[in-house]
């Protein structure tokens, strides 16, 4: 078992494998924006650590008051992504990756852990089950099902914003919030943005570039989000077309 990690910096994110699942050998767009929205990031206090290897073995987290997630709190870290995949399952790689999360906060003395789950596990989310091992519970809700889980270690919680939980926009259309975290993000807007096209479907794609854009952001958000008919969907970032028509039908 190889336990050489390493964490990205601004001085080898340039040279380093992103760990996603994306396997193009050619330059690719959405690499390349996950990069530089890295760059800005890790300046903040974001963490990105991988197994040293070309495989996807990483998680990804930040102090809750510069993550771009509608969640408050006060010295939290907020845990975007955990992920292990493929023959790298088993192994013990997520419980080593989670144990670095724990000790950075225990040592940056924060208050706690949070992240983003479901009353029912959604596939694009990182496995709430597994954090709950480590004492993750839930403490906060919303009416469709997501939930805000954290890890305390000071009985301090953090919350979804009022406007997290409200779920509804004025717009009508097919509407979709996104950053350029994900490098899945530039390649399902091309595809929806053809799909919609072709078929003559009204959509807007608006970039949440901010962190205040973030945090006022009127649904739950991990880098994307989906509403159609004024009405929040979906953080599916694995938009498919057959999903996005299960949707219009509504």
């Amino acid at each position: 078992m190889n336990t050489d990690f390493i964490n990205l910096t601004t001085e080898n994110l340039v040279d380093e494998h992103l760990c996603c699942i994306i396997r193009s050998k050619k330059p690719h767009q959405g690499i390349e924006a996950k990069r530089q929205w890295l760059d800005d990031r890790l300046k903040e206090g974001h963490v990105f650590r991988k197994l040293n290897e070309k495989a996807t073995v990483f998680i990804e987290y930040a102090p809750l008051e510069t993550a771009w997630v509608p969640i408050t709190g006060d010295n939290y870290y907020y845990l975007y992504c955990l992920w292990v995949s493929g023959s790298y399952k088993g192994k013990g790689y997520g419980k080593l990756l989670m144990e670095y999360c724990l000790a950075d906060a225990h040592k940056n003395k924060k208050s706690g852990i949070c992240m983003l789950g479901a009353k029912k596990q959604k596939s694009w989310l990182s496995d709430q089950s597994f954090a709950k091992k480590f004492g993750f519970e839930v403490v906060d809700t919303t009416d469709n099902g997501y939930e805000l889980l954290a890890l305390s270690f000071d009985g301090t919680i953090p919350k979804f914003t009022q406007n997290a939980k409200k779920q509804e926009i004025e717009s009508k259309e097919l509407t979709i919030y996104y950053d350029m975290q994900c490098p899945y993000v530039y390649q399902n807007i091309e595809v929806i943005k053809q799909y919609c096209e072709i078929n003559m479907i009204p959509v807007s794609f608006i970039q949440v570039d901010t962190l205040q854009k973030a945090k006022e952001l009127p649904c739950v958000f991990n880098n994307w989000s989906v509403f159609y008919k004024g009405k929040f969907e979906t953080v599916n970032l694995l938009l498919d077309i057959a999903c996005l028509k299960r949707i219009l039908k509504k």
